[in-house]
């Protein structure tokens, strides 16, 4: 079983060698899904890489971001300087990457990147059929459930065993993009999961768990941090791991320091390397070693229960590094400002710390270059002291009870100690990739003519097109709304369509559950012949034991006579393989952001997907432009209405009040929803592109999704709803997502 560390920089990289790493990643520039300070060069890469071949080792790419349409150029001469390497393997989020290492760079090894969320061995067989030889898990899943995938699939398996947690499935989180256009799938989040919310009112009926006894110690009135996770740790799990079959456990952690990977490295190692009798024994030093690593609070994640108590701790914020005490009084000599702190560890000048201010969660880092002990300048202090520390000039400094400001390590001093190891020389790799290139330059050309080509201004769509706009208030749409493009009504209940809709959809999307699989022959009954333009929806998540149950619901719908069918995750495809005459669909959670990921869906013959929901009006531009340069069958939809879920998460704490209001620090609304298998986070006000119709149509675009699933849907909302279609009545401007923005 392989020990996979991470590798944000070349030191780091040096200090999982030192520490005997198995294997390391690091990010592939511009394509990995991490808001590093500085992307790794192709040339320090280029010497990695040639450090792990001459000493046994491995070495994987991470090109796990979502890749824009603009991208692409790059992406590809990127995806073939990788190759020119022989790097190990290539960590893979974006369909549209899959598609051309397929088709252009097939001696890339291709790993599915957890950020694609493996749940089940249906899962895993659909990435085999893609094209990958290792899938690396969702964080979510129990021993148990992992010990059965390692058992029903031959694809390595790789695991998450140490670091950071989302709270959220990684790939369907879209919190960060939704306020602000910095997408989470992209490496850009600006981690709202660790923010302070309180709750505030509710809205609509109270869930059971509201009504309910709380746990004690529990304040709901309070602002808590609702979504911070604690850091996975899973040293007494590995023997079970192994045991399991899983080819590779992986650490988490590009964005730490030296003193981090070394410390927890050595610690799996020794774990690793134990055997029964030793375990017990490496267990506590390696416990130790972690607890030295300066990371978050750690819990066991999921490993020993699909709802583990200890996952997130409300009332402390999350912070990764030691704890070192709340700063006291602040004084100003001579523009520099000296604050009072009573320390809870060690400290020394040139440690990295971070402040962090409650509870607007605003925090800032510097590294210490002065620190004071009974008036004279000291270079360390220990537990107890009480020191005076020289800090940056920061608006939250303020000792008011609205700005509380806590002081964490978050790194050591650096000694130059940490190892004697070397990388090749820089500058011969340079040398060498610049051969690479040369050699390949007539082929990167040549790919990005057939990919991304620059599109000709007769390409471009003609947007001089008067946008919808509100009319006067209190008239009311006709029955018949005349729309652009055709309009698919998604609903949460079956009990909707019976409803005397304001409006006439050409589809209606309904998720499979029990509830609606219950009202088929009444569904049949009412729609008659419209029958066929009704879609069942498959969910984003699905466990093990979930599957079969939904195959058995599918075939008892097409047997019904339902032909029409939506994805909801990418390798769902797997259950029709053996069907005719099925029309089949992809929604937004499939994260379809280029042509070339289009073009995979085409390909895998669907009739109809929904491009990203993340998507800004630029990158709908050029992706549509591209895709219809050479392609016209696959229907383009997008979401252009609705509240979709911000966190899609498993767990389910006891802190969590369902259908009640929270508040983010800047006033921002957001709703708990319990939805079958998921706990959802969902904004009070949905987004609308609604004004917009006419311009999507103008761009490209052939249906246009309304999602009323997470949103009260009564005679009031319908009303505004048909509306804001027809630009009758007067309301509120909406929420554009990042249309009118910039997804970055």
């Amino acid at each position: 079983m392989e020990l996979l560390a991470p590798a944000g920089n070349t030191e780091n990289f040096l200090a999982a060698m030192e520490a005997d790493a198995d294997a390391v990643y690091v990010g592939a520039p511009a394509l990995n899904a991490r808001n590093l300070a500085r992307d790794l060069r192709l040339e320090e890469i280029f010497s990695m890489v040639q450090y792990c071949h001459n000493n046994g080792k491995k070495i994987y790419l991470a090109a796990n971001s979502l890749v824009r349409e603009q991208d692409l150029s790059h992406a590809i001469e990127t995806l073939a300087m990788l190759e020119a390497m022989d790097t190990d393997g290539l960590i893979v989020q974006d369909l549209g990457l899959v598609r051309m290492i397929r088709e252009y760079f097939p001696a890339i090894p291709l790993h599915a990147s957890t950020l694609l969320s493996a749940n089940n061995s249906q899962s895993l067989e659909g990435f085999k059929t893609l094209g990958f030889e290792r899938v690396v898990l969702a964080r979510e899943l129990t021993l148990k459930e992992i010990e059965i995938l390692c058992q029903k699939s031959d694809v390595e398996i790789e695991v998450f065993v140490h670091g950071a947690m989302c709270f959220s499935y990684s790939g369907l989180c879209l919190f960060s993009s939704f306020l602000g256009g910095k997408s989470g799938l992209r490496g850009k989040c600006v981690q709202p999961c660790r923010r302070h919310y309180s709750w505030n009112t509710k809205r609509g009926k109270s869930s059971a768990r509201t009504k309910s006894k709380k746990k004690p110690g529990t304040q709901t009135g309070k602002g808590q941090y609702l979504f911070s996770m604690n850091d996975l740790s899973a040293l007494e799990a590995v023997p079970d791991l192994q045991q399991a079959g899983v080819a590779s456990l992986k650490i988490e952690g590009r964005l730490r320091s030296a003193h981090y990977v070394s410390h927890i490295v050595q610690a799996y190692r020794l774990v690793m390397d134990a055997t029964p009798e030793t375990f017990p024994a490496a267990l506590k030093e390696a416990t130790h070693l972690s607890n030295r690593a300066m990371g978050r609070k750690t819990s066991s994640g999921y490993f020993f229960s699909p709802q583990p108590a200890g996952a997130i701790t409300p009332y402390h914020s999350g912070n990764m590094g030691d704890f070192l005490g709340r700063l006291g009084s602040i004084k100003s000599y001579e523009n520099r400002f000296y604050a009072r702190l009573t320390l809870k560890e060690e400290l020394a000048t040139g440690d990295r710390l971070r402040l962090h201010a409650e509870p607007s969660g605003e925090r800032l880092a510097f590294t210490l270059k002065e620190l004071r002990h009974a008036n004279n300048d000291v270079e360390e202090a220990t537990a107890g002291d009480k020191v005076q520390l020289l800090v940056p000039d920061w608006e939250f400094h303020s000792n008011s009870s609205s700005n509380r400001v806590d002081v964490y390590r978050v790194d050591v001093k650096k000694d130059g100690g940490l190892t004697t190891k070397r990388l090749p020389d820089i500058r011969k790799s340079a040398v060498l990739l610049d051969t690479f290139r040369k050699e390949k330059n007539a082929y990167i050309h040549e790919i990005q003519n057939k990919v991304a080509s620059p599109l000709e201004e007769s390409e471009m769509p003609d947007l001089k097109i008067p946008r919808m706009r509100g009319g006067k208030k209190g008239k009311k749409p006709g029955k018949k709304i005349k729309l652009p493009l055709d309009l698919w009504l998604r609903f949460d209940s079956a009990k909707y369509l019976y409803n005397n809709l304001p409006f006439v959809p050409d589809r209606f999307l309904l998720p499979i559950n029990k509830a609606n699989l219950s009202q088929t022959g009444q569904l049949k009954r009412y729609l008659g012949r419209r029958v066929r333009d009704l879609t069942w929806c498959l969910p984003p998540i699905l466990f093990e034991g979930e599957q079969v149950r939904l195959h058995k619901q599918i075939q008892l719908l097409i047997r019904s006579g339902f032909r029409s069918f939506q994805l909801g995750h990418i390798t769902q495809f797997t259950f029709f393989q053996k069907q005719q005459r099925v029309f089949l669909s992809s929604d937004y959670t499939v994260n379809l952001l280029n042509s070339q990921a289009v073009t995979l869906m085409e390909e895998g013959e669907l009739e109809a997907t929904q491009l990203s929901i993340e998507s800004d009006k630029k990158i709908l531009i050029e992706l549509i432009a591209r895709y219809r340069r050479y392609h016209s069958d696959l229907k383009l939809g997008l979401s252009v209405y609705g509240a979709p879920a911000l966190f899609t998460a498993r767990l389910d704490p006891e802190h969590f009040n369902y259908n009640k209001i929270l508040k983010s620090p800047k006033n921002e609304e957001f709703v708990l929803l319990k939805k079958d298998n998921v706990t959802a986070t969902v904004p009070v006000r949905p987004f609308s592109l609604l004004p917009y119709l006419y311009e999507l149509k103008a761009i490209g675009l052939d249906y246009a999704v309304i999602d009323l699933s997470n949103l009260q849907t009564g005679k009031k909302e319908m009303e505004e709803l048909s509306e804001r279609l027809s630009g009758t009545g007067k309301y509120s401007k909406l929420p554009t997502f990042n249309y009118l923005g910039t997804l970055e």
